[in-house]
């Protein structure tokens, strides 16, 4: 058998964290058994599903790594071949046509929710001729849900879950303007796209039961189920904005890398012994649902922040440059030319130590592709005083003439000026942080004039004199 799973989104929001999750245990599935990943957009609420919704999803499924097999599958596009299902079922029984009006299913509901009934419709037209329809009414159309024994699912998560059918009431399958319901639309899509293993969140596991039953209904195999617990925040409340329950282009948005989220989702829920850092790779290779959690998994950003900082350490310099690029021209309202990016390049090896996400990179980086004259707080301002001045225009005199242009000969500048002028090397490296940073905290300085090359540094030794 070859394996087929499926991500299955509804395009009302965009792709949240839970859904992330999701799709990557899906994909991670299928390519651990050589199968395939399918996608389909579940968009049959028309009011509330939207364009936009669904290039999200797609967007953040893209930039997660997360593809899928063969053609998208729009469910809303699939509504003659749920019909036909609906229909075959009528034919054979398995289905009826309730002629029930608003007013009576009203007063079912409330009925059965005042004796703390399960069921809210009492079957009053599983039975009942259709000549004694009311005039006026177009009827749904009701699966004759098995009332006795019970209806067991055997779950890749949970184990062996049973519910008692009399549980459950007689669902509709469509309704009265010929419209097929999600709990129609889902299974007759799994069967038709070959699903051999649903793997969602664990609250649809209410509707595999009935989904089960309309499977066997059918005469069609139900896919084995693998029902995922939810995400809570970090304090055990269930997952919330306030906890980190944003779309994944929120993630991105916030400097978040896409290896690093997608190790961090691997985590929740799964484990592999001690291991923390886990690759794409090794996860195909070793994820499979026994090691499927069934407690909540808790959602805490500060430990993604940290596997975020673990990946930025790691990556190439040449695409977090790539990745810093939109966020700095933002911020400096100007394109980036190849000498600034040869800069940017250059500091990254100082720079990644000191951030936990691309966001705070580009603003860490920033001053050494700012053009001049540089911005400068409040606080690098105060160092550059009369006497601040003096030493620096020494030493501007110095390095005018330094060769080569590296580290250790700018330190021997710096320092051999400190000594001619019988002060602490302090007193000139802090003003000269101040000139070529703006800042009174960056990298070394010495490294800092190194990239920033010879013409930069004098100048902006310039520009801080001119104050």
């Amino acid at each position: 058998m070859t394996v087929v799973t499926r991500f299955a989104p509804s395009p009302t929001g965009f792709l949240h964290i839970g859904g992330a999750r999701t799709a990557l245990f899906n994909w991670l599935y299928a390519r651990h058994h050589g199968g395939a990943c399918r996608l389909r957009i579940e968009d049959t609420d028309r009011k509330r599903s939207t364009q936009e919704a669904v290039d999200a999803i797609l967007d953040g499924l893209s930039w997660l790594g997360l593809d899928h097999d063969g053609e998208i599958v729009y469910q809303s596009a699939r509504a003659e071949a749920h019909a036909a299902a609906a229909h075959r079922l009528l034919e054979a029984g398995r289905a009826y046509r309730c002629y029930c009006t608003p007013e009576e299913l009203t007063a079912m509901r409330e009925a059965a929710r005042a004796e703390g009934r399960t069921l809210l419709y009492d079957g009053r037209w599983r039975d009942r001729d259709p000549v004694e329809a009311p005039a006026g009414i177009e009827p749904v159309i009701r699966f004759r849900a098995p009332r006795d024994g019970q209806t067991a699912i055997e779950d890749g998560v949970q184990g062996t879950v049973t519910v008692a059918n009399d549980q459950l009431d007689d669902m509709v399958l469509l309704r009265a303007d010929g419209t097929p319901t999600y709990m129609l639309s889902v299974v007759v899509d799994d069967h038709d796209m070959g699903v051999t293993h649903a793997i969602r969140g664990d609250d649809h596991l209410t509707n595999a039961f009935r989904q089960t039953q309309l499977f066997l209904a059918l005469g069609w195999e139900p896919p084995a189920y693998a029902h995922i617990p939810l995400l809570h925040g970090a304090d055990g409340a269930k997952l919330s904005k306030r906890h980190g329950a944003l779309g994944v282009d929120a993630y991105r948005d916030m400097g978040f890398l896409p290896e690093a989220l997608l190790n961090y989702l691997l985590r929740l829920g799964w484990s592999h012994g001690d291991d923390e850092i886990i690759s794409m790779a090794q996860a195909v290779e070793w994820f499979d649902l026994a090691a499927v959690g069934r407690g909540a998994a808790r959602f805490d950003m500060d430990k993604l922040t940290a596997l975020n900082a673990h990946y930025i350490r790691e990556a190439d310099n040449d695409r977090l440059a790539t990745l810093m690029l939109p966020g700095l021209e933002a911020v400096l309202g100007a394109t980036l030319d190849e000498t600034a990016m040869t800069r940017l390049r250059a500091a990254l090896d100082s720079l990644k130590p000191r951030a936990k996400t691309i966001k705070e990179l580009f603003e860490n980086a920033r001053f050494y592709v700012s053009p001049r004259p540089i911005a400068m707080t409040e606080k690098a301002a105060g160092l550059l005083t009369p006497e601040a001045g003096r030493l620096l225009a020494r030493l501007r005199e110095r390095l005018q003439a330094t060769e080569p242009w590296d580290e250790a000969a700018l330190e021997e500048a710096v320092r051999s000026l400190a000594e001619a002028e019988s002060v602490k090397l302090g007193q000139i490296a802090q003003p000269l942080r101040a000139a070529l940073s703006g800042s009174t905290a960056s990298p070394g300085i010495f490294e800092v004039a190194a990239i920033l090359g010879r013409e930069e540094t004098l100048g902006r030794i310039d520009d801080a004199l001119s104050r």
